[in-house]
């Protein structure tokens, strides 16, 4: 697959096709760098991948990674996308393929690469059969929603809120009179296709998940007055109040740093972590070390209900600051919920880290009769206040 650049002076032929490991690998790292490099913002959190540069959607089961080359073979562009089975909002399931990682070479931009990478990635979702393909990005990324809205005719989707809570120094305290028990994931794959049968995007291989080895758990809290019996297989109750969320580690799949901080910045945040070193007894809210490579915890499936269900999500949140905070090389833990989702407010977090996320779609082909009533394409229709953010997204 082959394109010849649409610009002046540029008589090169730039060649899309899939990426492979042995021949590619360094170039793409490189790549990578250089596009981070690049960025034209001054203070921005970037992104090291660890491992292949495929392990952003390896748990995907059907994904795929394309290479742009440029004139004698010079990789000048990256894309990654998978499709997966979700549910529209109302029980019925489509395929949905999610675009992630485009990136261009600073030194090869506007010369319709990017364009290019993705015509030819929607090309590969469509014979794999999703209706739909949806991309997220912050919105200060002008340059990828223009790519997206003005050449690709993607619409704005959904804007989620990114809630951000730095990992502190201290352990945070659980809420006195409250059960958390750790849930097998048979038992969590069964409350989760309960609870989120009406909700947007909730996968279908949502086993796959849970087993998946960067999955370190799922995790429910209810009033210890409460009885209920934690080691069944399938669900048939619940409590009458009770919250429930799942913690996913990225750390093997990549980290981040801290980039453009200025030096009064970074005198304060390190001096938290020096004040709070000489005087632990006073348990003091020092800021993690973000500017050197850190995971990331990301919290998902997050529901709650009952009289009781803000203070039992709020000890779930402590509870899974106090896992990262054990393991060590863990920066921040990150939930993303629908704007309209009553947990949102239940989510521990820090407004200065914290941004709403742009998600915008484009629909692939006809789409069959089932969907007709509830079709994304219509942003103002009514949907669901739940969105099932899939951590493998990350």
């Amino acid at each position: 697959m082959s394109v010849k650049i649409a610009a002046e002076h540029v008589p090169k032929v730039v060649a899309v096709r899939e990426y492979d490991d042995e021949r590619d690998k360094v170039a793409v790292e490189v790549l990578e760098r250089r596009s981070e490099e690049g960025q034209k913002d001054k203070h921005a959190l970037v992104t090291d991948l660890m491992g292949d540069p495929v392990c952003r959607v390896r748990p995907f089961p059907i994904h795929i990674m394309l290479v742009a080359e440029y004139g004698k073979g010079e990789i000048v562009g990256t894309i990654r996308g998978c499709v997966k089975t979700v549910t529209l909002g109302n029980s019925v399931y489509v395929k949905l393929a999610y675009i992630l990682g485009l990136r261009v070479s600073p030194t090869h931009r506007r010369l319709g690469i990017g364009t290019k990478l993705v015509q030819k990635l929607e090309e590969w979702c469509k014979q794999k059969g999703a209706e739909y393909a949806y991309m997220a990005t912050e919105c200060k990324n002008v340059a990828s929603i223009n790519l997206f809205t003005k050449k690709c005719a993607y619409k704005k989707f959904r804007t989620p809120a990114m809630l951000v809570q730095p990992v502190y120094a201290h352990y945070k305290p659980i809420g006195s009179g409250i059960n958390i028990v750790p849930l097998t994931p048979k038992l969590s794959e069964s409350i989760y296709r309960r609870i989120f049968a009406n909700s947007e995007l909730f996968p279908s291989d949502i086993d796959n998940i849970l087993s998946n080895k960067h999955n370190y758990g799922t995790f429910i809290a209810y009033p210890k007055k409460f009885s209920w019996d934690p080691n069944a297989e399938i669900v048939t109750t619940l409590p009458s109040s009770y919250a429930i969320l799942s913690v996913w580690n990225t750390k093997e799949v990549f980290k981040f740093h801290l980039k453009g901080v200025s030096a009064l910045a970074y005198a304060g945040c390190m001096g938290t972590r020096l004040l709070d070193a000489c005087m632990p007894w006073l348990r003091l809210p020092s800021f993690p070390d973000v500017f050197r490579q850190f995971g990331v915890y990301v919290l998902y499936g997050l529901h709650m209900e009952g009289q009781h269900a803000s203070r039992l999500m709020k000890s779930l949140c402590a509870k899974a600051h106090n896992l990262a905070l054990d393991d060590g090389g863990c920066g921040v833990v990150v939930a993303e919920v629908g704007q309209q989702d009553p947990v949102r407010e239940a989510i521990p977090r820090w407004k200065r880290l914290s941004w709403d996320d742009m998600w915008y779609i484009k629909r692939l082909g006809d789409v069959s009769e089932k969907c007709e009533p509830s079709d994304w394409m219509n942003y103002d229709q009514s949907s669901s206040s739940v969105i099932f953010v899939d951590p493998r997204g990350f």
